[in-house]
């Protein structure tokens, strides 16, 4: 029988390295070689991700907060 908190360590190990697996894919996305895109662009792209990484800290907190999806 897995215990909260074993529970907690496993499903916030693989999250968080699937989170840094997809930041990093992100990041690839940076070659201009390959990709065509404007400050505007990146500045909407990691607002959008600072934002949902403060509601997602704020969560631990307990506060309560929206959920809304990412558009360019």
């Amino acid at each position: 029988m897995e215990t909260k908190r074993e529970k907690f360590v496993r499903l916030v190990e693989a999250r968080t390295n699937k989170i840094i697996g997809m930041l990093r894919l992100l990041g690839n996305c940076a070659n201009k070689a390959n990709y065509d895109y404007n400050d505007a662009d990146v500045q909407k792209i990691f607002s959008a991700l600072e934002k949902e990484l403060k509601l997602a800290k704020m969560k631990f907190s307990n506060n309560d907060i929206d959920e809304d999806t990412f558009k360019l």
